[in-house]
């Protein structure tokens, strides 16, 4: 009899989890999904080569693993918050010391069946491990110097470890992470309005510390047509395919710009030029609007959490996710200087897609267990 009540209180347990299931979410994603796995078909020419072969393998490993981490309870997230950013941050010194070389940087580890990178999941980390360090805290403590002094160590050592790799992007997208957290959390505003002005106003001595390609692609920025065969090819390039793809678009596997080989790096960063350039100004518009329905349910499923911690992962990963895009499709339009920001699921790179995946699969558990509380 105990067994019977106690298979029939498990099956009732999983069918309310699916009940909870954000159905939206999930179609979202896997139609981003195949989007993605379509553009990267683009990009190898039509055919079924390495990228889109790789592309489609990481995909169907990683949703499985998002809709198996969705149904981990929330608490369990929770719980890991301290230890997955200490994980993290031994991995970055691990990269430093020895991590693989490729191009002047040393970003990667070498795990034979994928090439991780471990700032890629310090973006997902440090949300967690933030929102952990502010769901116990008292409103008034929340803006006391101890709590802002623990908060800025917590994001600038990832920041340092990741800059001398060198990855100044990557450290930036981390940092602004962090901050969207702070921001939610209660972090008085003015000290976001002072640190933005001192940050503008030191701005041109942080520009005499760069390296000569990142000071290269500030004025490369400021002047695509300096150097129109060298450092401002790929976004001249990159803003003559967007603008050539018109209204509709030239078509699927029609883009000129990329089967002519103009466009450098076209199935990572710049994945969304080539995605412009054959489904236009329309097809651009229903990505964007995809992503925004992404944005939309996360920010839902934070509001309609019991925890505090989950509300602030959720509004935080929201947050971000719209900082990447935002970055990524200003990069490849010439309206920022070219940081080496992925679009999510969309780029090509397993660091990148399974940072974005952890994050929904933290959200979907936010979601499936939104009545859960954590004392």
């Amino acid at each position: 009899m105990y067994q019977h009540n106690r298979l029939t209180t498990n099956n009732f347990n999983f069918f309310s989890k699916l009940a909870n299931f954000d159905y939206i979410l999930m179609a979202c994603i896997l139609l981003l999904g195949f989007i993605s796995l379509a553009t990267m078909y683009s990009t190898d020419g039509g055919k079924i080569l390495f990228h889109t072969k790789s592309h489609f393998t990481k995909l169907i490993v990683f949703t499985i693993m998002m809709l198996i981490f969705s149904f981990i309870n929330i608490k369990f997230w929770f719980s890991i918050g301290y230890f997955f950013y200490v994980i993290i941050i031994g991995l970055l010194i691990w990269t430093y010391l020895f991590g693989i070389k490729s191009s002047g940087s040393q970003r990667w580890i070498d795990l034979y069946f994928i090439n991780l990178q471990p700032s890629e999941l310090m973006k997902i980390c440090i949300i967690l491990c933030l929102a952990k360090y502010f769901h116990r805290m008292k409103l008034e403590n929340v803006n006391s110097l101890y709590a802002i002094l623990s908060s800025l160590i917590i994001i600038l050592l990832p920041m340092g470890l990741v800059i001398v790799q060198p990855d100044l992007g990557t450290s930036l997208l981390i940092s602004i992470s962090g901050l969207a957290v702070l921001w939610f959390a209660g972090i008085n505003h003015k000290y976001f309005i002072y640190t933005m002005i001192g940050f503008l106003i030191s701005l041109p001595f942080i520009i005499s510390f760069l390296k000569p390609y990142q000071k290269l692609r500030v004025l490369t920025f400021l002047n695509p047509d300096r150097d129109p065969l060298g450092a401002g090819y790929q976004i001249i390039q990159s803003k003559i395919a967007v603008g050539s793809g018109g209204i509709f678009g030239k078509g699927f596997l029609k883009g000129t710009q990329s089967y002519l080989e103009f466009l450098p790096e076209k199935h990572t960063d710049f994945i969304f030029t080539l995605f412009s350039e054959e489904f236009g100004f329309i097809g651009s518009v229903f990505l964007l609007l995809i992503y925004a329905i992404i944005i939309y349910r996360i920010v839902a499923i934070g509001a309609q959490s019991r925890s505090y911690f989950a509300k602030l992962f959720c509004y935080s990963f929201a947050a971000s996710i719209f900082v990447y895009i935002t970055i990524n499709m200003s990069m490849v339009l010439g309206l920022l200087p070219i940081v080496g920001s992925p679009l999510p699921i969309m780029s090509y790179g397993g660091s990148s897609m399974l940072a974005t995946m952890i994050g929904f699969g933290i959200v979907m558990s936010a979601k499936v267990h939104n009545q859960q509380s954590i004392a």
